[in-house]
């Protein structure tokens, strides 16, 4: 497990997920990415302070519904062709972290056509909200 998983800022908090969330996108830099998809698969955690959701009334007003990341990382992908999963990773990151109460989140993208002897090829960041 990594490191960042066991920073004390994270105690107390609860872990949302989405699991393998697979899309077509327009995305790559070379020739032979261009016009045309590819398969993209994202998984997203973000964290969230339980004394900031709780759960006691169990209303979906208190917590933080993760029903607002698959329709933004639509949107992302329909901008336009992405050429780095880099960006889009980077951009996915910056929707969740908008959430006001999301202190944290990773986010991971792969893709599956980059080689044909490998399941994917992908980036994964994690980064803590900045304390503006």
């Amino acid at each position: 497990m990594t490191d960042w998983f066991f920073d004390p800022r994270l105690a107390d908090c609860r872990r949302v997920f989405i699991r393998d969330f697979d899309v077509s996108a327009a995305i790559g830099v070379f020739p032979q990415e261009l016009g045309r998809t590819q398969a993209v698969r994202i998984n997203i955690d973000f964290w969230v302070k339980c004394a900031s959701t709780p759960s006691d009334r169990d209303m979906l007003a208190d917590v933080v519904d993760y029903d607002f990341v698959r329709p933004g990382i639509h949107k992302l992908i329909q901008a336009g062709h992405i050429g780095l999963l880099e960006r889009l990773v980077d951009k996915t990151l910056d929707l969740v972290l908008a959430h006001p109460k999301v202190v944290a989140a990773r986010v991971r993208a792969e893709k599956s056509e980059v080689y044909p002897d490998c399941e994917s090829a992908g980036v994964e960041v994690f980064r803590f909200k900045s304390a503006d």
